[in-house]
């Protein structure tokens, strides 16, 4: 055989290989909301570790591709407007605030009712997102606003108090104008003469400038995103607690859609990007009181007294959201007592018992 022959089989080979179909893929759009700014933490970490890690998984069979159109910044719904979005189809995937929704997410409330017992986001998204596949009611409530439940996500370690004014302790927050979201302003139910006003992370920094309140309630890493040390120099740490806020969600027509393979790797990137940011809150948790303290803040330690009073002196907020769960046909009661419980087995016990009228 001639060289020039055995050129033009190889050539042959060839175009014939190239002719041969190739694999096709199917593509799957996927629009994403949230109406909070791209800079928020769970909003960076979802383009940034649940998109990619998303398609790397599907990538390894290369049956599907995603093509994602993410939507934030108030572009689609507003920071309070995700459930409702998402629930209408503006959005197939959302990142939920669920503190916005105590009435129609009751369950989701769980560790904003036991203030004074864990600062630790892992514990708390672990136990908040077991919770939620043992009991139905949480699964339920996104299923009522046409969605399907993926996974809780916590992204501060603890609130703290944020305020305008110097003080020294919790006894200076009397009498004082404080903004909060959700179930978190009832904790200022405990404190003489103080007032709550509702507000959302967006709208704190002008709501502590314009003096329309005096101090608020917040995470390090949210004060140090959107600089509140500039309005508020002085950082009370009293440690209430970490906080489920965010839910991933998925619209329930959407979903029904999905092909299998899809579902198994969102559903298992959503518990990954759960524990991804409560590891990225408590990194970037001490940086950011560091952060505070270098743009010109002060943080005012409080005693372990002071934090026993302050739990002591609210009313059982706990007691009263597992009765009303009760009430709706839910297992409000054997909730909060497993979701302490799983907490206690991590290490986490409150000051307060909050199982106990």
């Amino acid at each position: 055989m001639t060289n020039w022959t055995r050129r033009l089989m190889m050539s042959a080979a060839l175009a014939t290989l190239t002719a041969l179909p190739v694999a096709a893929q199917t593509e799957i759009s996927a629009v994403v909301i949230d109406g909070y700014p791209s800079r928020a933490m769970w909003v960076k970490e979802f383009t940034e570790f649940f998109i990619p890690e998303v398609d790397r998984r599907l990538a390894e069979t290369g049956t599907y591709v995603m093509k994602w159109q993410e939507n934030y910044d108030a572009s689609i719904v507003k920071p309070g407007g995700v459930l409702e979005g998402v629930q209408l189809g503006l959005g197939d995937i959302g990142i939920v605030t669920t503190i916005f929704h105590a009435s129609k997410l009751p369950s989701q409330g769980l560790a904003a009712v036991t203030p004074f017992v864990a600062s630790d986001a892992g514990a708390v998204a672990r136990a908040i997102d077991e919770i939620a596949r043992e009991f139905p009611a949480m699964q339920n409530e996104f299923a009522a606003q046409n969605q399907v439940y993926l996974a809780t996500g916590v992204v501060l370690d603890s609130y703290q108090v944020f305020s305008t004014r110097e003080i020294a302790g919790v006894k200076d927050l009397e009498g004082m104008k404080i903004a909060g979201a959700g179930l978190n302003l009832r904790y200022l139910e405990g404190i003489p003469g103080a007032a709550g006003v509702r507000g959302g992370l967006t709208d704190f920094y002008n709501m502590l400038q314009t003096g329309l309140v005096d101090a608020a309630q917040l995470w390090p890493e949210a004060a140090a995103t959107f600089k509140i040390s500039e309005v508020a120099p002085y950082m009370l740490h009293v440690d209430l607690g970490a906080v489920n806020s965010k839910t991933v969600t998925v619209n329930k027509d959407y979903w029904d859609k999905l092909p299998e393979d899809v579902k198994a790797v969102m559903q298992t990137v959503a518990i990954d990007y759960r524990d991804h940011l409560a590891t990225i809150a408590m990194d970037v948790a001490q940086k950011s009181e560091a952060a505070y303290v270098a743009a010109g803040g002060t943080i005012i330690e409080v005693s372990a007294e002071d934090r026993a009073a302050w739990a002591n002196a609210m009313p059982n907020i706990a007691q009263e959201w597992a009765a009303g769960l009760d009430a709706s046909g839910e297992q409000g009661t054997e909730m909060l007592a497993a979701y302490l419980a799983k907490l206690e087995a991590a290490g986490f016990v409150g000051v307060r018992d909050w199982s106990k009228p």
